[in-house]
């Protein structure tokens, strides 16, 4: 929690869009950051510090592109360097933005399942509160697709506050961000 004369320290959990791919941030979570800007920010750049957090997900195989070949040591050295650089370029987006207002913030990145990652970072960090975005998925997708928001929403040891992407936002499929 802050301390008195302390940022309030904000963790915004991003991702990739599912449609564009990197370096491009999803829908819902340039949403959750436009949000926290306008919405809790305001003016006073001082008073926070956001927190990035972009968990990695692996492939069940550990393979992201499946018309590569990998055949040493060193192709899979590759992979695991594309997709760290892949990362950082998303957080840059987020970074980039803050500094350009004044906004201390920290970026890192991490791999496993968004939901349970976040989870333990919010327990390892301890933010004041978290912020997620939220697809707005029916009862039928939230069966097949899962959602991160509302598992966090039960299990995170902070606040929670989801930002639903606005219904002009959503695309054709609202499982894609």
């Amino acid at each position: 929690m802050a301390v008195e004369g302390e940022p309030t320290r904000v963790m915004v959990a991003v991702n990739e869009s599912t449609i564009k791919g990197y370096p491009h941030p999803s829908i819902s979570s340039r949403g959750a950051f436009e949000w926290t800007l306008k919405k809790i920010v305001r003016s006073n750049t001082s008073g926070f510090k956001l927190l990035f957090l972009h968990v990695q997900v692996p492939d069940e195989d550990g393979f992201d592109d499946m018309d590569s070949i990998f055949a040493s040591p060193e192709d899979f050295a590759s992979m695991k360097h594309r997709n760290k650089i892949r990362g950082l370029h998303l957080l840059e987006y987020f970074v980039k933005h803050c500094h350009d207002i004044g906004v201390a913030c920290e970026a890192w990145i991490k791999k496993g399942d968004p939901k349970e990652v976040i989870c333990h970072e919010v327990n390892r960090v301890r933010p004041d509160f978290l912020v997620v975005g939220n697809r707005g998925l029916g009862p039928f997708q939230r069966v097949f697709v899962g959602t991160v928001s509302e598992f966090c929403v039960k299990h995170a040891e902070c606040p929670v506050i989801t930002i639903k992407r606005s219904a002009s936002e959503t695309p054709q499929d609202p499982v894609d961000d």
